[in-house]
């Protein structure tokens, strides 16, 4: 037995592995793939099951039915025992209704407003499609009508009625048009959506809580298309934003539009950007830009006219410009 090493002679050969044979370590991580925008439109597009949707209706009828009873009998009751007591909680209770109410005929008239902006969206692609300078001149009076409201909209509204008279084509007098009234609106639009874009970007890249970036995804992306109809004028209540957020989110969803590819990649990345940052500010420029192309799918659904001499946002400058000086990101031409 002995105290010493043991050296056992390999007649020559090299060992078959070490350390610098060994495979790298693969990134686990991967290139950033904006998870929570992902969530957020699967969130938004998912349709429930018939069966689901007459489970929560039947559910919602029966709770409705029993609170109403329960009240009914708690108010009557109250009137027998204190009647004093008992009106005053009776005229509470028809306070409250009145408020819902109120609540549900704004509703209404939000999806009224969205209806109509709807309709004028149309009209126009109609009017151009078939170059009908009458049809084209309706779609005007239905502009001035929609901002005849605005005090900032007036000097543009009395523009375009001096030079409507003067344009002999459907194009040209709806071009007219965006250039006079819509020109300006765009620009506090694109504000907005650089502003969601920022917030996501930031809360995804600094709050490592989890789903905290999908909260603070979904929230954003509410508030910015909210926003954006009241700049164009169809200003919408809760449901009517959610309505827009499933038919915007629906729409990029269908077209692959809320998905990283190449060109976005590219886009964003400039020839290595991504690969640069941390995986954590990797998603986050991700979901800024995934933000900003909800963004202007929103423009264009809101918009009460189609692009046309006016140019449409561009994905890669608004993310340029909304993440200017975060991560160390300078302005994306």
């Amino acid at each position: 037995m002995t105290n010493g090493p043991v050296l056992i002679d390999l007649e020559g050969q090299k060992p078959q592995s070490g350390p610098d044979t060994a495979p790298p370590v693969p990134d686990v991580g991967g290139m950033p793939e904006g998870r929570a925008m992902q969530s957020v439109a699967a969130l938004a597009t998912a349709r429930p099951s018939r069966l689901a949707r007459w489970f929560w209706s039947l559910l919602a009828a029966l709770l409705g039915a029993v609170v109403s009873v329960a009240a009914w009998d708690f108010v009557t009751g109250l009137i027998d025992r204190a009647p004093l007591l008992g009106f005053a909680v009776m005229a509470l209770v028809i306070a409250f209704l009145l408020v819902l109410l109120v609540i549900a005929l704004r509703e209404l008239a939000a999806f009224a407003r969205l209806r109509r902006m709807d309709s004028v969206h149309r009209a126009a692609e109609t009017a151009l499609a078939n170059e009908d300078l009458k049809a084209a001149h309706d779609v005007i009076a239905q502009l001035d009508a929609l901002y005849r409201g605005r005090d900032a909209m007036k000097w543009g509204r009395e523009r375009l009625a001096e030079r409507a008279a003067e344009q002999f084509d459907a194009a040209t007098l709806l071009s007219l048009a965006e250039t006079e009234l819509l020109a300006p609106l765009d620009q506090q639009a694109v504000k907005e959506v650089e502003a969601a874009a920022r917030q996501v970007a930031t809360v995804t890249a600094l709050v490592p809580l989890a789903l905290a970036d999908v909260a603070a995804a979904l929230t954003s992306n509410l508030r910015m298309i909210r926003r954006i109809a009241e700049v164009y004028g169809g200003r919408s209540g809760t449901l009517g934003s959610w309505r827009l957020v499933r038919a915007v989110l629906t729409h990029l969803v269908a077209t692959g539009a809320v998905a990283v590819g190449d060109d976005m990649i590219g886009s964003l990345a400039g020839g290595g950007l991504l690969g640069k940052l941390s995986r954590r500010f990797g998603e986050g420029v991700v979901n800024g830009a995934l933000t900003a192309r909800v963004g202007v799918a929103a423009i264009e659904v809101c918009r009460p006219l189609p692009f046309t001499v006016q140019k449409r946002p561009s994905v890669s400058a608004l993310v340029g410009r909304a993440l200017t000086g975060l991560f160390g990101m300078g302005k994306t031409e």
